[in-house]
């Protein structure tokens, strides 16, 4: 099969490569891959900016597609259903961790599209545990945001507590999923975007944002929470500076810039900051439930599976308003 890989480490992009279909494991799955997200972690991978990941590699963690084989000791899953594939791959199941609900840190823990091979491929192999069924109110393109987008984007929703006043720095995939949920859940959404981004601005307005403004804008009202998407450490005392005594910041990214100095008297008052690492497969049951129930508008622009390349740069350069998805 024709694939979109990334062949040398660090080289900021894919390119088109054939390999082998693969082939499932007894506790795996073999999909037909019908759309797959790209996600700002691909740049992260592609970029280097994670270390050690396998060569050659075929990215992409938000996967949709239907079952064509099952493993031997699959159980609960047919050939024909639709599944969904995030980040989450594997996790040892016997460690600290995932004996206590922690799986995400997990130190044997490997990643789709990261460690694994992922959905920037017409097939792919993944292990049946951390497959899902998806929702039926969401076509396939419109599903695959949901995987990691909504997938992270909610596990560091739920870090912020139940504060009404909700900062959302980075208007992006996950940002336009989670401030659904958050207006659904009668939230006030604060949107934080980059100066001068006008149709990152209109985006927010559109989705029910309260008030938007630039990253380093003062909210008209202080923060109960903020949740912070963009890979920018410096919006973190920016945050800190906008938040109640006893507000939280959650740091949502895999990857961020450095964060510098600050004075103390951001983080006094019992203010947090937090990260967010990975996610569970709860988180993953727990959001897609909720998407069932709640109607988000994912906001895809698909590209042929060949213009793999194109959709990362497209997304680098801050050319995209929602998410970007490959169909193959």
């Amino acid at each position: 099969m024709l694939a979109m890989a990334m062949t040398e480490p660090g080289s900021g992009t894919v390119v088109a490569v054939e390999v082998a279909q693969p082939v499932p494991g007894p506790h795996q799955v073999l999909v037909r891959v019908a759309a797959c997200g790209v996600c700002r972690t691909d740049l992260h991978v592609v970029d280097g900016d994670l270390p050690d990941p396998k060569l050659p590699l075929i990215p992409g963690h938000e996967i949709v597609g239907r079952i064509e084989r099952i493993g031997r000791d699959v159980d609960g899953f047919s050939p024909g259903e639709r599944v969904g594939i995030p980040w989450l791959g594997y996790s040892c199941g016997v460690c600290e961790f995932c004996r206590t609900g922690r799986e995400n840190l997990c130190r044997q823990a490997r990643f789709t599209g990261y460690q694994i091979d992922g959905g920037y491929a017409p097939y792919t192999v993944a292990d049946a545990r951390f497959c899902f069924a998806l929702p039926d109110g969401y076509d396939d393109a419109h599903a695959a945001p949901l995987l990691c987008a909504g997938l992270i984007g909610y596990r560091a929703y739920r870090m912020a507590g139940s504060g009404e006043r909700l900062g959302i720095y980075g208007f992006g995939a996950a940002a336009h999923i989670i401030a659904q949920v958050g207006r659904a859940e009668g939230r006030q959404i604060y949107a934080f975007v980059k100066p001068g981004d006008g149709d990152a601005a209109r985006f927010a307005l559109d989705l029910g944002a309260t008030w938007v403004g630039g990253s380093n804008d003062a909210p008209p009202v202080a923060l109960d929470a903020a949740l912070i998407f963009a890979p920018v450490g410096a919006l973190v005392p920016e945050a800190l500076s906008h938040t109640v005594p006893g507000g939280v910041v959650v740091c949502a990214g895999i990857h961020m810039s450095d964060i510098p100095s600050f004075p103390y008297r951001l983080l006094w008052e019992e203010r947090t900051v937090r990260s967010v690492a990975n996610l569970t497969r709860a988180d993953a049951r727990e959001f897609l439930a909720l998407a069932s129930r709640v109607a988000i508008r994912t906001h895809v622009r698909t590209y042929p599976l060949a213009d793999g390349a194109k959709a990362l740069a497209d997304m680098r350069a801050g050319r995209l308003t929602g998410a970007a998805v490959l169909i193959t």
